[in-house]
């Protein structure tokens, strides 16, 4: 078993994107700013954006954290929305998600411009992801195949089933690992809540990737050997034994499974710096998108 190590891929990106950027200094052209909206204080959406604002001071982005109590009105985050999308300081901005239920997330979604979606949320960018067209790529996903692109994984060819159809992952990922791409040509199983035979249908596949958000559910005796095995869960579960009473686990019985496959994504530094490192790339990527 070999762990794919998301933080170490991670930290090569922004290395790059560092070069990049020192480059477009040296030669006195924009630097790149990102934006991030935060609504409320969900512990592991902030945790998540001071993650962005970190990687953007490591690289030399600038970065702006924009902060509303949950009780902010959907008109007054959607008039923000309006503001960054006309602000062009602003190279790329998200609001992070899940938004309180009194906002409406898609209509939050569709109002940001989308040379600016760094996200990759954005209907317009989803459609171009679907007709391989240049656009955002969600960032997730986006992290997922770059980790599998920078390990030398090869996927064309093999049978993947990606566990959860969310907009966010899992629904785009199945698209994206079965185009005519590299990494990509896989013959994909989108698998959810009704899916029948999921056990043996895991069974079956070379990449197994679990974006289900239940701990643990993908266990050993769904696994075959050698398989690669791709974990986007992240729960918050107790834990008397933490400091802070709680610890991350991913959807993956990671102790068991490892024994069997051939790569495995640990939880925490595996998928989740790898979002980060996308949402760097859209951002630098959207400078070039509007010819700054």
């Amino acid at each position: 078993m070999q762990l794919l190590d998301g933080k170490a891929t991670a930290q090569k990106i922004r290395e790059e994107l560092k070069v990049a950027v020192d480059r477009r200094k040296e030669g006195g052209q924009k630097i790149p700013h990102l934006a991030a909206v935060l609504v409320g204080s969900d512990g592991g959406s902030l945790t998540y954006v001071n993650a962005k604002v970190k990687a953007c001071d490591q690289i030399g982005f600038h970065s702006s954290l924009i902060k509303y109590d949950d009780t902010v009105t959907e008109k007054d985050l959607l008039e923000k929305v309006n503001e960054l999308n006309n602000d062009n300081n602003i190279d790329g901005f998200i609001v992070q998600l899940p938004l309180p239920s009194h906002i409406d997330e898609l209509k939050v979604t569709q109002a940001i411009d989308p040379l600016k979606d760094v996200d990759g949320f954005h209907p317009e960018n989803l459609g171009k992801m679907v007709l391989n067209l240049p656009g955002f790529l969600p960032a997730t996903p986006a992290g997922i195949l770059q980790l599998l692109k920078r390990n030398n994984i090869n996927t064309s060819g093999k049978d993947c089933i990606v566990i959860g159809r969310s907009n966010i992952v899992g629904m785009p990922l199945s698209i994206m690992l079965g185009r005519n791409n590299n990494p990509g040509n896989c013959t994909v199983t989108l698998a959810h809540s009704r899916t029948k035979n999921l056990k043996q249908k895991v069974l079956n596949s070379d990449i197994i990737i679990a974006a289900i958000g239940v701990p643990g559910f993908v266990t050993a005796d769904m696994v075959k050997k050698d398989a690669v095995v791709i974990d986007v869960g992240t729960t918050r579960v107790k834990d008397d034994s933490k400091k802070n009473g709680w610890s991350l686990k991913g959807d993956v019985d990671f102790n068991n499974v490892a024994q069997k496959c051939s790569y495995i994504t640990p939880v925490p530094g595996g998928v989740g710096p790898m979002t980060i490192a996308s949402l760097m790339i859209n951002t630098l990527y959207s400078m070039e998108l509007r010819g700054k």
